[in-house]
């Protein structure tokens, strides 16, 4: 009964990281719980196309992401987060209790996240991001959904020369 109690906590509180962060998979994860609502770039989505260029070092900074999430490397994937990190009532902090306990209660995960596109807005990334998260329950051996979303959007931006995740302050 713990175990479900717990789990049920964890989807209310992570349903909908990100993350890009979260990570930047985290970070998703808190957008989505936060506002359930998927954030959807519309025909007049705000800035400008991201270069290539951009795009693919954001999308080589959320692999990274990806492979430390899967490895269960909570301070690896918040080295992608913003100590400024806010998204609705999540901060860095939150981040970092919702990642261990995932940690605790999957023993493996799979990630998987696709980059949809990112719009800049002065020296802010906008990225609109589609994924998922599966885990093995770790006392069960089952594998269930942990969470999805849908051109959800992570705001990023570069401190020290590397990209972070910010939250979906705008």
């Amino acid at each position: 009964m713990e175990v479900m109690a717990k789990r049920s906590r964890l989807r209310t509180l992570v349903v909908g990281s990100q993350l890009v962060g979260a990570i930047w998979l985290a970070a998703m994860a808190a957008a989505q719980s936060a506002d359930p609502t998927p954030s959807v770039p519309s025909q007049e989505s705000p800035g400008s196309p991201a270069p290539a260029s951009l795009v693919s070092e954001l999308q080589a900074e959320l692999n990274t992401a990806v492979q430390q999430m899967q490895r269960r490397d909570t301070e690896g994937v918040l080295s992608h987060v913003s100590e400024q990190y806010r998204t609705g009532p999540f901060t860095k902090a939150g981040l970092r209790r919702q990642l261990q306990t995932m940690f605790a209660l999957y023993d493996t995960l799979t990630v998987r996240v696709r980059i949809d596109t990112v719009r800049m807005l002065g020296d802010q990334a906008w990225v609109y991001s589609t994924g998922e998260v599966n885990g093995r329950l770790q006392w069960v051996g089952r594998w269930v959904p942990v969470l999805s979303w849908q051109r959800q959007l992570e705001v990023a931006r570069r401190e020290n020369g590397v990209w972070r995740v910010i939250g979906d302050q705008q």
